[in-house]
């Protein structure tokens, strides 16, 4: 699709260079009756260099190329207008690049929310006192998970307040077929929140989804072409869901992050143990799963909501394939699974691409 656009501008932009070129008499253009005066043929020669400059940040994927577009698609109607005889096809070639256009704003606009809000999370942190995890942090912990953290690497290293992580994957519910994304996210933890921006293709159709949790507020927001929202929901059922997945989180993607003090802790064995995490009145509890060599591999909670069916089920994220990020020893693949009563249901698989 991208492709075809650029072919679509580049041709729609050639005619309006072929405007110039005749009211120049630079060349015969016998496409074109009507005469054209020289100030015309200059507004002509204007809206060929915006379309040029359309297709090159439109191809650069400049996240600003929307805004040329209104304006080449603006100056080009109106040319279309005045030269109607010759040139009234053009309006084809520019209601399709206008839809493109405001899906493209549609686009940053969506994602600049998300942005917005993780500016807002990176400048309350930045200020926050820096200080090193010490073996007497973990202290507290039962021995699979300080054995876990130690594995990790995050003894003598910074605290985190902060992650980003970057994953691409798979997803599909029981009525849809598996779909690839890349995501976004950033999760703070002085107070938590997560902060996850997804794109993907359904059906051949560009989605975005925006996984908000901040405060005592959880949302669910999908959009198709970044404008029309399919999913849009929140409320105490979703910030529990939410509240599950932000401790998977940071068990799986921010380990440093187990000290904090709203985590509660059982002892079962030396390869799992209980915990009950607290965040703004609401509590969910998980069980996590570890080797021998220290790698955490499962998380099992009963505290998800399964948003679709609008019930809760065991929620299960096993994890492996551990490889070095930065200083860090980390999961690089996961799976989401729903264990529904007819069986379990992969919903979901992540590879991580980055982290920081």
């Amino acid at each position: 699709m991208r492709l075809v656009l650029i072919l679509l501008m580049s041709l729609h932009g050639f005619i309006h260079l072929m405007g110039f070129v005749k009211a120049f008499n630079l060349s015969e253009i016998k496409a074109l009756n009507l005469p054209i005066s020289k100030p015309l043929g200059i507004v002509w020669g204007i809206s060929f260099l915006l379309f040029a400059i359309l297709i090159l940040m439109y191809a650069m994927k400049n996240p600003y190329w929307w805004l040329i577009g209104f304006l080449a698609v603006f100056i080009s109607q109106l040319l279309i207008i005045h030269f109607w005889q010759d040139a009234k096809f053009g309006t084809i070639a520019n209601v399709i690049i206008l839809l493109a256009v405001i899906a493209g704003y549609g686009n940053w606009s969506f994602e600049n929310s998300y942005k917005n809000e993780v500016q807002q999370g990176l400048k309350r942190t930045s200020v926050l006192e820096k200080q090193i995890l010490k073996e007497k942090d973990i202290e507290h912990l039962p021995s699979p998970v300080q054995q876990y953290l130690r594995y990790v690497g995050v003894i003598n290293q910074p605290k985190v307040n902060t992650a980003k992580i970057i994953f691409s994957g798979k997803m599909r519910s029981k009525d849809q077929d598996w779909f690839d994304f890349t995501s976004e996210q950033y999760s703070f933890f002085d107070q938590p929140e997560r902060l996850f921006f997804m794109k993907a293709k359904i059906k051949g159709l560009p989605t975005s989804g925006f996984h908000f949790y901040k405060n005592k507020k959880a949302r669910m927001n999908i959009k198709l072409l970044s404008l029309f929202s399919i999913v849009d929901i929140e409320g105490k059922d979703l910030f529990k869901a939410e509240t599950v997945t932000v401790f998977n989180d940071m068990c799986i993607l921010a380990p440093a992050s187990l000290i904090d003090p709203r985590i509660k802790w059982k002892s079962i064995d030396e390869t799992s143990t209980q915990a009950t995490f607290t965040n703004n009145g609401v509590s969910i509890s998980a069980t996590l799963y570890f080797n021998k060599q220290g790698q955490l591999i499962n998380f099992i909670s009963d505290d998800r909501f399964e948003i679709n069916e609008n019930k809760s089920y065991r929620f299960s994220t096993p994890i492996s394939e551990y490889r070095k990020f930065g200083n860090y020893k980390l999961m690089s693949y996961g799976e989401a699974i729903w264990h529904y009563p007819e069986g379990e249901f992969v919903y979901g698989k992540f590879w991580r691409r980055t982290s920081e």
